[in-house]
């Protein structure tokens, strides 16, 4: 009995490292993303020592890799989650504002949901290996905007609306590694949504009168 208590007792404080250092390298590789974190950075912050990334991870971009990949997994969760509430009926802002609502509550809560945000912002243009593990979370996701998309957006073929979805998440990206994102963080989650599910909205609906 006191052989297995100690054994459950390692294996805690394992994962209390573990959780310990992805924190940390996540909180740094929002800051910096990935070409601006070093080893003794994250070991200093996570206060342990550098055996430890070796031991759980078995090297630096090991570490990253799980860090960023977890940072995508918690975003494409929430935005399913915000998603999957819509129905056949949504209005384009309904969809915007639960499109963008990841992003509004990072911004609100501050802290490890804004740096999750602020890491999926960075690796957004040069996805890491570990992308191809969330293709179904991401398949889902565009799969569930689509089909409230096109429902407003009858006269818009599928490709002109995947175009218009990109261009909302990187919108929504360039917000949160912004001085504007700064200035929203200020606000109150409902002052943020006010703000910007306007635009978002904006960016589904296009305009197509520009250029005629």
């Amino acid at each position: 009995m006191v052989w297995a208590e100690k054994g459950d007792l390692r294996r805690e404080a394992g994962q209390r490292t573990r959780d310990g250092l992805q924190t940390a390298a996540l909180e740094l590789l929002a800051q910096r993303g990935q070409e601006g974190v070093t080893l003794r950075e994250i070991t200093d912050r996570a206060g342990a020592n550098v055996a430890a990334v070796s031991y759980h991870y078995g090297s630096l971009k090991a570490l990253c890799d799980s860090a960023i990949e977890h940072a995508l997994e918690q975003y494409l969760d929430a935005q399913i989650l915000a998603l999957d509430s819509l129905g056949s009926t949504s209005t384009l802002r309904e969809v915007a504002a639960a499109f963008a609502r990841p992003m509004v509550s990072a911004l609100a809560a501050g802290g490890q949901d804004l740096a999750v945000m602020r890491t999926v912002a960075r690796v957004g243009i040069e996805p890491p290996q570990g992308w191809e593990r969330l293709a179904g979370k991401f398949d889902h996701s565009r799969r569930v905007a689509l089909r409230v998309l096109s429902a407003n957006l009858a006269d818009v073929d599928e490709q002109e609306l995947i175009f218009r979805t990109r261009c909302a998440a990187g919108l929504l990206n360039w917000l949160a590694l912004s001085p504007i994102g700064a200035e929203l963080a200020a606000m109150s989650a409902e002052q943020i949504e006010r703000q910007l599910v306007p635009v978002v909205a904006g960016a589904f609906r296009g305009d197509a009168s520009v250029g005629r």
